[in-house]
């Protein structure tokens, strides 16, 4: 894909949990370092690597947004998500920031994009695109996949939902391909649908999977794109795999947060 060809895209970036699970009180989830650099960086560094503008660029803050904004300055735009109400209505606010003539939004988790290429990101948007796709979604085959949502495809293999964790059967459970959150929407639609869009059961959130069952319900074209390295997506949750993070990256100890609870 061309840089020119990228115009009409913009890209929303959801930074804005605490990371509950890592239990730091003096900065957000996306500013733990890793490499010596904040998670998020690697992923913003990405995208303007690949040819985005700043305004093209938002980053979705919530808790602890003047650390995010302090260390990024003028290089992007941002949303406040005041109250996280789930990923879809951080998309939607992201959405909400965005020069109006962008057509098409790739949504990204902040936490869990630090390895994503370039490349893997421009063939992504490329498909949508080629494909007149209204919704895609790109999916891995990870080793741990217990905690992430499942890839529920038709007898055909066509891809027709996408299940959490707390909506799988116990036949589901053993589904290996799984969800990475990365997805590239018709901004109209999404815009559209958002309103009448229902919560997760079970967690009370408006995610983003509830956008695939609407798209199938309004006939939309979708489609799911299996990442050709599964090694680009790595979720953050714990500190082990904070620590298995920085290592892949610097091969040194990771900067621990300030302030931390002790259990």
């Amino acid at each position: 894909m061309l840089k020119k060809e990228l115009n009409n895209v913009g890209v929303i970036i959801l930074a804005a949990g605490k990371g509950t699970r890592l239990n730091c009180t003096d900065r957000p989830k996306v500013m733990l370092e890793i490499g010596g650099k904040p998670i998020v960086s690697y992923i913003v560094e990405t995208l303007l690597d690949a040819g985005f503008a700043k305004e093209q660029i938002v980053l979705v803050v919530g808790f602890k947004k003047e650390r995010v904004k302090e260390y990024f300055g003028g290089t992007v735009i941002y949303a406040d998500q005041d109250k996280q109400l789930g990923t879809a209505q951080a998309a939607y606010v992201g959405m909400r920031e965005l020069p109006q003539d962008i057509e098409t939004v790739l949504i990204i988790g902040g936490d869990d994009s630090a390895f994503y290429k370039k490349e893997t990101l421009l063939d992504f948007i490329g498909q949508h695109a080629k494909n007149g796709a209204t919704l895609s979604l790109l999916t891995t085959e990870s080793e741990s996949f217990e905690d992430m949502g499942r890839i529920i495809r038709d007898e055909s293999g066509n891809f027709v939902k996408v299940l959490e964790k707390e909506e799988l059967s116990e036949e589901q459970k053993e589904i290996k391909e799984t969800s990475t959150g990365t997805y590239c929407f018709d901004k109209d639609w999404f815009e559209e649908i958002f309103p009448e869009m229902k919560q997760i059961e079970g967690l009370g959130e408006l995610g983003l999977s509830k956008a695939v069952e609407m798209a199938v319900e309004h006939k939309k074209k979708i489609q799911a794109v299996k990442l050709k390295n599964n090694g680009e997506w790595f979720g953050i949750n714990t500190e082990k795999e904070l620590e298995e993070a920085d290592f892949r990256i610097s091969n040194g100890p990771y900067i621990r947060c300030q302030n931390k609870h002790l259990d």
